[in-house]
């Protein structure tokens, strides 16, 4: 009889233990190879044991690996120039993960709100959002089942359709009678939510709005951000600057790490003991953030996840065209969706089966989230690999 796990069961985990990465690669106890195509959910931009990573990490903890933020942390004002040098913005709060990161993006809403002379502060969301699991976060949230048994919900939230630039303007024109707005928070792809894209107009519609009414224009880049799409940011794509962005995930390669970044009226809210961290923004974590970044604009990743995006995305479409089940390939870079019209959660264990490593996101979609440093004959080998499971998944009969 297996003995109860110690762990608390929040995650029902596939029956594989990875013991080291190299590039692209993992490997399993028994010495396995699978083809990552997942990075960890979007974290390990640079791969697996990076040439250039693990000796800047080896050395970092060699040095210091924490220092209170009582005290001057030059490292964190050199990631700091670099993402507002890619992104156009003021200023940056360094924490440990995305859901502190858009946590300290709700506070900056409320504080935005009160300043306008609002009581009661409301964001607008949108549903099939993930924002986090915090309170909070999870109020913000646009998914009943991770809500559920949560209640009560954090209020002051507002939901809206997504990419509907029509319900947010007869929302900004009853809100102009009677303020209580400050602030839309929104992903310009929604990764839970299916890999489901912002369109530009919807962007560039909600930042003219945001102008307008004096609203912050609030971007969560957690996933979708640091180069993923084949821009730095995602929104770029649309030409627009938000008011306040969060980041983490692949910021830092695998060393958790999470930052807000903030232009405009919300680069000033933030005030000594307005907000706070004990190991955000820590000498090991900005270490990582600041090799991930440098090794990324020296060897061009980010052109290069967009260049070899949408070549596999090219593949996968061509292969899957006219096979029953098969809806559509979306997503931009290395951020892309295969949608089917059933639920896929088994390819999870088929993929692994076959030396492949992916996940199933929305149900339907099946997420690709590999590293940045994925080759065009990884790329092959995942669509030579993947398609074969696919048609036969939808081939199968029901259960």
């Amino acid at each position: 009889m297996t003995s109860p796990s110690p762990l608390m069961p929040t995650y029902v985990r596939q029956p594989v233990a990875f013991t080291r990465g190299e590039g692209a690669f993992l490997f399993d106890t028994t010495g396995r190879r699978y083809l990552d195509c997942l990075s960890g959910i979007a974290v390990n931009t640079l791969g697996h044991a990076h040439p250039d990573l693990v000796p800047a990490l080896q050395d970092q903890v060699a040095q210091m690996i924490h220092c209170a933020n009582l005290f001057e942390i030059p490292l964190q004002d050199q990631v700091a120039e670099l993402l507002l040098a890619h992104s156009g913005m003021t200023n940056a709060f360094f924490c440990n993960s995305g859901l502190e990161a858009n946590e300290a993006m709700l506070k900056l809403a409320r504080l935005h709100g009160h300043a306008q002379g609002i009581d009661v502060p409301q964001i607008v969301v949108f549903e099939r959002a993930f924002h986090g699991r915090s309170l909070a976060t999870l109020s913000a949230t646009g998914n009943a089942r991770v809500q559920k048994g949560f209640e009560p919900l954090v209020e002051g939230f507002i939901r809206l359709p997504f990419n509907d630039l029509a319900a947010l303007q007869a929302l900004a024109a009853r809100d102009a009678v009677a303020p209580r707005i400050s602030a839309v928070l929104l992903e310009p792809v929604q990764g839970e939510g299916g890999i489901t894209a912002a369109t530009p107009e919807f962007l560039q519609g909600v930042r003219s709005l945001c102008t307008q009414h004096g609203w912050l224009m609030m971007l969560d880049e957690i996933q979708c951000g640091i180069g993923r799409t084949g821009r730095w940011f995602a929104h770029q794509w649309a030409g627009i600057r938000p008011d306040v962005m969060s980041l983490a995930k692949g910021l830092a390669s695998g060393v958790p790490v999470g930052a807000v970044l903030a232009d405009g009226p919300a680069a000033g809210l933030f005030t000594p003991g307005s907000h706070g961290t004990t190991f955000g923004g820590n000498p090991l974590a900005m270490r990582a953030a600041l090799t991930t970044l440098e090794v990324m604009a020296r060897d061009g990743l980010v052109a290069h996840a967009g260049a070899l995006g949408e070549k596999l995305k090219a593949s996968l479409t061509a292969a899957l065209a006219g096979t029953p089940g098969f809806v559509e390939v979306r997503g931009r870079g290395l951020m892309l969706g295969i949608v089917l019209d059933r639920p896929a959660g088994a390819l999870v264990k088929q993929a692994l089966d076959a030396g492949l490593v992916i996940n199933v996101t929305a149900d339907a979609v099946v997420r690709l989230l590999p590293a940045l440093i994925f080759t065009e004959a990884e790329a092959d080998e995942l669509v030579q690999r993947l398609v074969p499971l696919i048609r036969a998944f939808l081939q199968a009969p029901a259960s």
